[in-house]
């Protein structure tokens, strides 16, 4: 049995107003290889224009076609806006939204269905 330590051991500690947000995306089977190749190498405009969003500790995971993201943020809607009026956020999103089942659009009320965290040790 494989044992992954960041599943259950952060370092870092959450910050008092940030709140974490994780939600399921199914990748289509035949983009999965490039749906990871462009998350293991972000382009550094990306990175930069999520930190100026707010967001913060962002990790993906990956079981077979299904992925789970977990991130922090003080204010999930105005980064949601945020990345919804960059330009290189929208170049990516174009490119990415259409190896997602079903599709997401960052302008949109709720962009994603958010999960319900039953569970934090600190």
């Amino acid at each position: 049995m494989e044992i992954y330590p960041a599943l259950f051991y952060n370092k870092r500690k959450r910050r008092k107003n940030m709140k974490k947000y994780a939600w399921i995306w199914y990748i289509k089977e035949e983009c999965v290889d490039e749906y990871v190749r462009m998350h293991r190498n972000p382009w550094p405009e990306i990175m930069e224009a999520h930190r100026k969003a707010g967001i913060r500790n962002y990790s993906i995971f990956r079981n077979g076609l299904q992925f789970f993201y977990v991130f922090e943020c003080d204010d999930v809607q105005r980064a949601m806006q945020y990345m919804d009026n960059d330009e290189d956020c929208k170049r990516w999103n174009e490119i990415t939204s259409r190896m997602v089942e079903g599709s997401f659009d960052l302008g949109s009320e709720e962009p994603v269905e958010y999960l319900d965290e039953i569970f934090y040790l600190e």
